[in-house]
């Protein structure tokens, strides 16, 4: 640990930054790192072994799985929720409402946003309320994404387009659907693609 980080004695085995913030109740799982100027509010759960960036923002309500990698200067709002192993490039972005006005409240009517295990969300993407992105999808930097994403789809553009296949090591597959890293074989179902056993 830096001179920096420190273990806070409500998250045993977990470090926090001398500069972050975290409110109560939260839970925080062991070997999660919090980085320096992040917030994380109240009613969040952050699972095992997670790396929270520079100046991220997480909650209220948020989910947050096992082994999960928010990288720096992103805001995660109330509404979403991340299962495991879910990676979340530099200043890629989150919403809660559509069709939000500064006097406004539309609190009622947030959306709720599901990242599925695995996947990858590239650096300033931005990801619309209200869609479920499926397990190891990758969407591409710079992509906006307006609705559900398939499993193991790579997504990229403005807004979304699947242009292919990518496997749980990130590959992008071929015609044969076998990742050329790992040598796993998927095939195709109505939901994207899945492995096959």
């Amino acid at each position: 640990m830096t001179s920096q980080m420190r273990e806070d004695p409500r998250f045993p085995g977990v470090a926090i930054h001398a500069s972050a913030y975290v409110d109560d109740p939260v839970s925080i799982g062991q070997g999660t790192r919090i980085w320096h100027f992040s917030h994380v509010l109240g009613d969040v759960v952050i699972g095992r072994h997670c790396v929270i960036g520079q100046n991220v923002m997480i909650g209220p309500g948020v989910r947050v799985g096992d082994n999960c990698k928010i990288q720096n200067n992103v805001s995660v709002y109330q509404g979403v929720t991340l299962e495991d192993e879910v990676f979340c490039g530099p200043s890629c972005v989150f919403t809660n409402v559509l069709n939000p006005r500064a006097h406004v409240s539309r609190k009622a009517e947030f959306r709720p946003t599901r990242v599925g295990r695995g996947a990858t969300i590239g650096a300033n993407a931005t990801i619309l309320c209200g869609v479920v992105l499926g397990k190891y999808c990758f969407v591409g930097a710079g992509t906006v994404v307006t609705r559900d994403v398939a499993d193991f789809a790579l997504v990229v553009g403005v807004p979304a387009r699947a242009i292919g296949w990518v496997s749980r090591a990130g590959e992008r597959l071929g015609p044969d659907l076998v990742c050329p890293r790992t040598g796993e074989r998927y095939r195709k179902t109505a939901g994207g693609l899945e492995l096959v056993e």
